[in-house]
């Protein structure tokens, strides 16, 4: 857009965060990006191992069916010599669609699954463009059922089953907890919806917003949602599953927590989300975070209100396990 919208201002300690990571990472990612982008490290896998190593988890992958039946690998983590049972973190990745792995994000699941005795369960979706709309959903779906499935051999309550994921991860977690109620598939506790991307349609004042600024901006959102469907986005044939913000029905889903910053792309569609949730008469905890932008509290976790945010989390998370 040529003429950008005026846009909340970011919270001082994230500004000055966000003056680093311009140096790191583009304002905008464009389809040509993508290559690139997979090869950049994503939050280091060898960091993420060293902190499970650290903090006495194993991990094991393990191949089960995907979408059509082809291969795909989830990752199961949980504590050392762990006995008995607990609750099941399904845990879906960031990335806009189109880049990250299993293991990006599943650092910030770790205090619960101590805290619980649970057990992570993180699905190797496939990505856009190359595996577009209904691979990614469909892929985590069916991470979900072996998860439901082998409930017993993982030492997962069935009944305390969590689905969680940040960003496009948000997305996914929202359109596989649409299709697990629909397809009568396997009950939810709750949905964790960090930031989540839940919308191809790019109508609201924020996508408008945040063009040119930023973590993930409007362009970034283009780019990722064009990537999973085509010439389909924006138009009348895109599922709810791909994109939750186009279902009409929310009744009977799990209770939800969506978050976002005031200053990022999806605040609108989340808060849009969020109450009509409530409309459906769905339990549901929705945190605009002022001043913050896309991802805030993973490049920026010394400042306040990054720490306000995952304190929340924790909060709603030990008062749905408890």
């Amino acid at each position: 857009m040529t003429d950008t919208l005026a846009r909340p201002p970011f919270d001082p300690e994230l500004e000055a965060a966000l003056v680093l990571i311009a140096d790191q990472m583009p304002t905008t990612f464009t389809t040509e990006m993508i290559p690139l982008m997979r090869q950049a490290p994503t939050g280091g896998e060898d960091q993420i191992f060293a902190v499970l190593d650290e903090r006495g988890f194993t991990r094991r992958d393990v191949t089960i069916a995907g979408h059509g039946g082809d291969a795909i690998v989830v990752s199961v983590i949980e504590k050392e010599g762990r006995t008995g049972t607990g609750p099941g973190f399904f845990h879906t990745h960031g990335g806009g669609m189109i880049i990250g792995n299993r293991w990006l994000g599943v650092v910030s699941f770790l205090d619960w699954v101590e805290r619980f005795n649970g057990v992570i369960v993180t699905v190797e979706y496939r990505l856009a463009p190359e595996f577009p709309d209904p691979f990614p959903v469909e892929d985590c779906y069916a991470g979900l059922v072996w998860t439901a499935e082998n409930a017993a051999e993982l030492g997962i309550d069935p009944t305390r089953l969590l689905i969680g994921g940040a960003s496009a991860g948000g997305g996914l977690a929202a359109g596989t907890a649409l299709l697990a109620r629909d397809r009568r598939g396997p009950a939810l506790i709750g949905q964790l919806l960090i930031c989540p991307m839940l919308d191809d349609r790019d109508e609201t004042v924020s996508t408008n917003q945040i063009d040119g600024i930023g973590v993930w901006d409007r362009g970034s959102n283009i780019t990722g949602w064009t990537a999973l469907l085509g010439d389909r986005k924006g138009g009348s044939d895109v599922s709810i599953y791909a994109a939750p913000a186009r279902a009409t029905d929310l009744t009977s889903l799990p209770p939800a927590f969506i978050d976002c910053g005031s200053a990022e792309v999806f605040r609108d569609e989340d808060v849009a989300y969020a109450g009509r949730l409530w409309e459906a008469g769905v339990q549901a905890e929705l945190h605009v975070w002022a001043g913050g932008f896309h991802g805030f509290e993973m490049f920026a976790p010394h400042a306040a209100v990054a720490q306000g945010a995952v304190a929340a989390r924790d909060n709603w998370v030990n008062r749905l396990l408890a």
